[in-house]
């Protein structure tokens, strides 16, 4: 069975979480995953969907945030020049992402003929980590088939987290990372609303692990290069339900950050960190008709509880996306050991 923080007694906030504690909690919201585990190859590929229809004639408000910029991801100009998203979200290791993005672009093309003929280009959307030190990141394992495959794995129930899809050769603070996913539910104008985040954990130096409860961990073993300066990376996804327009997404977004320092990150110099959020309220029409067009927008007044929502549920992503991976042996026998065996046999404060 799975294990996450409440197997620990932690908590990392007070919100209450969604039913599934995931970002599907967020209606509409697809997650899949394809794995290529062989020898030295560990590492694959996660797709999020903010919804299951056609991105690319109904899109969805966007923004992103870079908290420290020593990455590839790809479509992030657009996305905060016009403030929407018009692909699924596709994350995988650093040399993939032509590959992805590939696939990405191929799947619209097949689905709108008039891409680039008579109408605009599409603009794919793929987050990266740096997988090499347990994958055998030179041999550019991931393909477009493979992308396409967590397309069609993708579905709204509980997300499979650890060692999995893009999140197999991960690293995080010194113990095996990988993907991981937390939710929050809330009440506004008398309707329930959630925000869920889907986090890629490859990120933070052994030794700088910061819980809940106050106690700081390091791996019984850890790799040198974990232990000297920050070289990882992390990719935020954030989705609500909640009405937000470009900057307001752009805002919570930023609030990502607070969830990684209260777990010690401080976003080193050559870590790629990247936020990006969605709103799954309305769409937006590619064929929009009318010349001025109305949009539902949340009051200001109440982004609080999403800013508090985006910290608290990146905070447990992260912890899950550790808690749900087992000890790993990866390329060349490099070896990264459980958080949740350390917790098991750690003494409580």
């Amino acid at each position: 069975m799975r294990r996450n923080i409440d197997s620990f007694g932690l908590a990392c906030g007070d919100l209450p979480r969604g039913a599934m504690n995931a970002i599907t909690d967020v209606p509409g919201v697809l997650v899949g995953h394809c794995t290529l585990q062989s020898g030295d190859i560990n590492t694959g590929v996660t797709a999020v969907l903010p919804h299951g229809g056609n991105l690319f004639r109904r899109k969805v408000a966007a923004a992103s945030h870079v908290i420290n910029g020593f990455g590839k991801t790809t479509g992030l100009v657009q996305i905060d020049e016009l403030g929407t998203i018009e692909t699924p979200i596709l994350l995988t290791n650093t040399l993939s992402v032509a590959a992805c993005s590939a696939a990405l672009i191929r799947d619209a093309l097949a689905r709108n003929p008039d891409i680039g003929r008579t109408t605009s280009t599409i603009n794919a959307v793929v987050g990266e980590c740096n997988d090499g030190p347990l994958n055998d990141i030179q041999a550019m394992a991931v393909t477009e088939d493979h992308a396409r495959q967590a397309l069609a794995a993708a579905d709204g129930g509980p997300v499979e987290q650890g060692s999995i899809g893009a999140g197999t050769g991960m690293t995080c603070f010194g113990f095996k990372g990988g993907i991981g996913s937390a939710s929050r539910r809330f009440g506004i104008a008398g309707q329930d609303f959630h925000l869920g985040v889907l986090v890629l954990t490859n990120f933070g130096r052994a030794g700088d692990l910061t819980l809940p409860d106050g106690r700081r961990l390091s791996p019984p073993v850890a790799e040198p290069a974990s232990q000297g300066t920050e070289k990882g990376s992390v990719i935020v996804v954030l989705a609500t339900d909640v009405p937000l327009e470009h900057r307001q997404l752009a805002r919570v977004a930023r609030r990502s950050g607070a969830g990684l320092a209260r777990l010690g990150s401080f976003w080193g110099h050559g870590s790629g960190d990247i936020a990006i959020a969605f709103s799954t309220a309305d769409t937006i029409d590619h064929d929009e008709g009318p010349e001025i067009v109305a949009r539902r927008v949340l009051s200001e007044s109440r982004i609080d509880l999403l800013f508090q929502a985006a910290a608290e549920a990146t905070q447990e992503a992260v912890l899950n996306s550790m808690l749900s991976a087992g000890r790993f042996t990866g390329r060349g026998g490099a070896l990264r050991m459980s958080l949740a065996d350390c917790l098991a046999e750690a003494p409580l404060p």
